[in-house]
């Protein structure tokens, strides 16, 4: 193997403090490159954004947030990272939410962690008001643009500016980032998905966030003069890990403002490398073959690619020339994706590969910060997640079967750095999920090599991966379908189509036919129908139902009366 190309380019950040200081370093290196509330492209240097860091934490520290608990919600923004890493720095502990949460479920959420601020985007300048008067924890609401926002008087209101002029009065008292306390004391709250009994909140403390963002440096070939899109959405840890991991090189970040126009801002920013799902992958590869097709050019890139693959074997490489009517789709210097968050289509490794762009999978979970293995650059492996990162260790819990190439399969469970510290105000489900010798049981199933390769083969767990990496838990739905009294059982199952990675969500249900009486089977069923599909409305997009069928019998059951779910598909 080659020797890690990143060892020579990066230096390990020992806490968050560490890199909010260290990122001066960089000077006046474009940080960020972003559009402002007018539309027009701004920017944001290195050492500009460590002075922005520091003068919030100062400014939270003013209005008495040290160590509280502080949420962090909207679209991606210099002042949204910035934020993250403030809030973690001065000793706070950061709650990064979904935006596209219902306000009810954010409500709840930031109730049960008792959140005593909350830092929001403009979009939230309305949504937010009812939480002002009547929420039971919340004690300051930090308006990012407060521009009609509709609770900018009151006095638990207070603007991003005039928080900043607090940090500034602090700094020129003297106020500097502290130095951490206790590495291992908690910094981040993350809910899982669901708004009920299914979700949990994982705890993770500065080491494990340290320890993410260190082993994706190591890990991926990032390079100081690389520039990134960052596309998903930032509350995620991929994408924060990922963020950090760029930021730590001195790589210039862009952020692209609407999925409608992700193509063309990959036309304005001409990004080297890409943080993505599967979904964004797959869909960059259809555009390829659709353009082809339409420009009647689909036979000549079938043409390219053959002439490519056989001139590679006698070592002369002319994908660049021959590709870069495709390359230039995305910006014209695209050469490195890193994909997460969902299981990827191993043939699109090699797709993207003959056009010059590399792909390098990771493999991760929320739980563990959330980085566990990444495919690495120089010695990747067909189909494999790769090793796992230098900061933990993973093992098989075999369970007495082998994989197809005769590896022990079982369970992935890690222990390390990464590993969270529990689930918050849930010992039970906290137990459950470490070994008795301190491993945490991933619920993925697989295999690893005699190099230490992981191989993931199912999921244990009855999370649904969606294609764009959103997990959807079935339990949490099946508990809203169970409202409508015309279904007596139901349950929810992903499904993957045939042709593609695309994953319909289908609801399984058994009518009450003590409820429905007389009423004829079509009826019934179309009744149902509808009732879900006005149920759909009131769900996140990626969660609502898009087919349902029936079945004529209850479902099997445990003895405890618990639906068995093996064998329904």
């Amino acid at each position: 193997m080659k020797p890690k190309k990143t060892e020579r380019i990066f230096t390990k950040v020992d806490s968050i403090k560490h890199l909010a200081l260290k990122l001066t370093e960089h000077g006046d290196k474009i940080m960020f490159k972003y559009y402002d509330t007018d539309k027009n492209i701004a920017t944001l240097t290195y050492k500009n954004f460590s002075n922005l860091v520091v003068k919030e934490a100062a400014g939270l520290t003013a209005l008495g947030l040290k160590g509280k608990r502080i949420a962090i919600i909207g679209e991606t923004s210099p002042e949204w990272v910035a934020s993250y890493v403030a809030v973690i720095a001065m000793g706070g502990v950061a709650i990064p939410m979904d935006k596209e949460l219902e306000i009810s479920q954010i409500d709840g959420f930031l109730t049960g962690v008792e959140a005593e601020a909350i830092i929001f985007s403009k979009s939230f300048n309305q949504k937010l008001e009812p939480m002002v008067k009547e929420h039971a924890t919340l004690k300051k609401f930090i308006m990012v643009d407060p521009t009609d926002c509709a609770f900018e008087s009151d006095e638990k209101a207070i603007s991003f500016k005039e928080l900043l002029k607090l940090g500034e009065t602090k700094v020129a008292e003297g106020y500097e980032l502290p130095d951490p306390e206790d590495m291992r004391r908690m910094s981040v709250m993350l809910f899982t998905s669901g708004t009920t009994g299914t979700s949990k909140c994982v705890m993770l403390c500065e080491q494990n966030v340290c320890a993410a963002v260190n082993s994706a440096c190591e890990c991926v070939e990032f390079f100081p003069d690389d520039v990134l899109v960052s596309v998903l959405p930032i509350h995620h840890t991929y994408e924060l890990c990922c963020m950090l991991a760029g930021a730590n090189y001195g790589m210039e970040i862009c952020i692209n403002d609407s999925l409608r126009k992700v193509l063309k801002n990959f036309a304005l920013f001409k990004p080297t490398g890409l943080i993505l799902v599967p979904l964004f992958i797959n869909t960059m590869y259809k555009k390829i073959i659709e353009t082809a097709k339409k420009q009647g050019k689909y036979k000549n890139l079938m043409r390219g690619i053959t002439l490519s693959k056989t001139l590679r074997k006698v070592g002369i490489d002319i994908r660049e020339k021959i590709f870069k009517d495709v390359v230039a789709a995305f910006g014209g210097r695209l050469n490195k994706i890193v994909s997460g968050g969902a299981p990827l289509n191993p043939d699109m490794v090699d797709k993207f590969k003959e056009f010059g762009i590399s792909i390098y999978e990771g493999y991760g979970i929320t739980e563990c910060s959330p980085l566990i293995s990444v495919s690495p650059y120089f010695a990747p492996k067909p189909s494999s997640v790769g090793p796992a990162v230098s900061c933990c260790h993973v093992k098989i819990d075999y369970d007495g079967t082998e994989s197809d190439k005769g590896y022990k399969q079982g369970e992935i469970i890690v222990k390390g750095d990464n590993v969270m510290l529990g689930y918050y105000n849930n010992p039970e489900e906290t137990a459950a999920v470490f070994t008795e010798d301190g491993y945490f049981r991933t619920g993925d199933l697989g295999y690893m090599d005699e190099d230490g390769y992981i191989y993931i083969t199912g999921r244990k767990k009855f999370v649904i991966v969606m294609e764009n990496g959103k997990n959807v838990f079935p339990e949490e739905i099946e508990e809203y379908l169970g409202q409508i009294e015309e279904i007596a059982e139901c349950v929810v199952v992903g499904r993957k189509a045939e042709d593609s990675d695309a994953i319909t969500l289908v609801a399984v249900c058994y009518p009450n036919s003590v409820v429905l009486g007389d009423t004829s089977k079509e009826e019934a069923e179309e009744l149902i129908r509808k009732k879900i599909t006005a149920l759909n409305k009131k769900l996140t997009g990626y969660k609502r139902i898009q087919k349902v069928e029936f079945v004529d019998k209850e479902f099997p059951k445990t003895t405890s009366k618990k639906i068995i779910r093996q064998g329904i598909k």
